[in-house]
């Protein structure tokens, strides 16, 4: 089992910056795909970015160029940079890996999600 707790939401204003970050126990996951996933009110949960193994990275087209993932193996930690924040972004930010290698862009591949953490923006 994977557990995953999410830190660093709040409330900010519009061009604010934001980084959340995600420690994960139980198991070490440098050899899993995390992502991030985020569910504004009345709105389904929707991918924002993920990281694999090997570093390789991927965004939502409405993040991209603002947002971005890292992972730091050694404290078993990913990390969302979120730059120039939009109230559109306001949002439960969620955590999640899929337990292995695989990656993907669909919450269904994802098996193991922490609890979320709220970032409201501001205008």
């Amino acid at each position: 089992q994977v557990q995953l707790v999410e830190s660093g939401g709040g409330l900010v204003q519009a061009g604010d910056s934001l980084r959340l970050s995600c420690a994960a126990s139980g198991r070490t996951t440098s050899s899993y795909t995390m992502a991030w996933f985020r569910q504004a009110p009345g709105k389904e949960r929707e991918f924002v970015a993920a990281i694999r193994t090997g570093g390789s990275t991927y965004y939502a087209d409405s993040v991209k160029g603002r947002f971005t993932i890292s992972r730091d193996n050694a404290k078993n930690t990913v990390y969302l940079q979120m730059n120039s924040l939009k109230p559109e972004d306001t949002a439960v930010y969620y955590c999640a890996t899929t337990g292995g290698y695989t990656y993907a862009r669909v919450e269904t591949q994802y098996n193991y999600w922490g609890q979320g953490t709220q970032v409201t923006v501001s205008s």
